[in-house]
């Protein structure tokens, strides 16, 4: 009876050490089991933000976050380069470690990028650049790229310039140019610095100065500044971006002298780029801003239409321009013609702060 009894709670004990290891099995079991369901379900993409230096890049930014969700199917892995590109180099190196999906760059500058791209390459992830472009030795270090033509926004703005000065009866030598450029080496810069230089040389414009903004406000204005006192006679100032356009506008009106399209009455007429900042949309509007050659920044739902082309074997173009706009509030000039394409002057909508 005794043997019986000691049989039973033996029996006992172990159906209980079974059940409980069952039960520890599966509470450690599961979690892992979930976490892997996530991971495959979602397209990771790597995003390489060269920084936050405008308004135009947080909308830029937030075109990619709104685009690349979990409703949407992806994960987004932002990285801000902060505007060094060893920062951003390092951010594209941890998504090789992560083996991300897709790989997104919008570099701070054209250059230095042929050794992490091929790294990117080797592991079989492609690389899709946005905005500004990449000067790379071989081409295939990169999947494609999409973004505006810089050089063309210049020179949409340089022969508005031109016609508006015609049309008003401003001799070419009369036109004394300043330009207040945007981050030294950037594609942006680049081309719309390109667009006006150009431009000034065929007509014969007075280009007195180009000079680094960064394209920030804070750096337009103190530029603007520094330029008020070298030169007595700007009668136009070029701004390669709205924030360093309304910075210059700030230099200018605390120096005493007034903004507009009037170059013929004293004023300083402002020229810039982007159109997405609204207090320069609402200056546009006010002709403290007499011209604006959009950039569009909503770059988002075009590369996602690249990934879903990929995803499908296909291969995308190359290099994918967007169309953009030119806008006015002066009716002195309603149509220009650049590399034989006409262009229509847009008024730019009203903007609420």
């Amino acid at each position: 009876m005794k043997k019986q009894s000691l049989a039973m709670i033996v029996i006992a004990l172990l159906c209980i050490l079974v059940l409980s290891f069952g039960n520890s099995f599966k509470s450690e079991s599961e979690p892992v089991h979930t976490e892997i369901a996530t991971t495959n379900e979602y397209i990771v993409v790597g995003f390489s933000q060269l920084g936050a230096e405008s308004d135009w890049r947080s909308a830029n930014t937030e075109s990619m976050k709104s685009t690349f969700t979990v409703e949407n199917g992806y994960k987004l892995i932002l990285e801000d380069g902060q505007q060094k590109q060893a920062n951003q180099i390092t951010a594209i190196r941890t998504f090789i470690q992560q083996e991300v999906d897709y790989i997104v760059l919008a570099p701070v500058t054209e250059t230095g990028w042929d050794t992490v791209l091929q790294e990117a390459k080797d592991a079989g992830i492609p690389v899709i650049i946005v905005d500004r472009m990449v000067d790379v030795s071989d081409e295939d270090l990169f999947t494609c790229w999409v973004g505006s033509d810089f050089e063309l926004e210049g020179k949409k703005a340089a022969e508005w310039l031109n016609r508006y000065a015609k049309a008003k009866g401003i001799a070419s030598e009369e036109l004394h140019i300043v330009n207040i450029q945007g981050t030294i080496g950037s594609s942006a810069q680049i081309g719309r610095t390109k667009g006006l230089a150009e431009t000034a040389r065929t007509y014969g414009w007075d280009l007195m100065a180009e000079v680094a903004g960064d394209f920030t406000q804070a750096k337009g204005k103190e530029v603007m500044e520094s330029l008020l006192r070298r030169y007595d006679n700007i009668n136009v100032v070029y701004c390669e971006n709205d924030n360093a356009a309304c910075g210059a506008i700030e230099a200018i009106e605390a120096a005493g002298k007034r903004v507009g399209s009037d170059i013929d009455k004293g004023e300083i007429m402002v020229i810039s780029f982007d159109g997405v900042k609204k207090e320069a949309m609402n200056y546009v509007l006010e002709d403290k801003i007499s011209f604006i050659a959009e950039c569009n920044p909503l770059h988002g739902p075009r590369v996602k239409a690249i990934i879903e082309l990929l995803k499908d074997g296909q291969i995308p173009e190359k290099f994918s321009y967007v169309d953009e706009q030119i806008f006015s509030a002066n009716k002195t000039v309603k149509e220009i013609i650049v590399d034989g394409m006409a262009y229509t002057v847009t008024l730019p909508e009203i903007v609420e702060e």
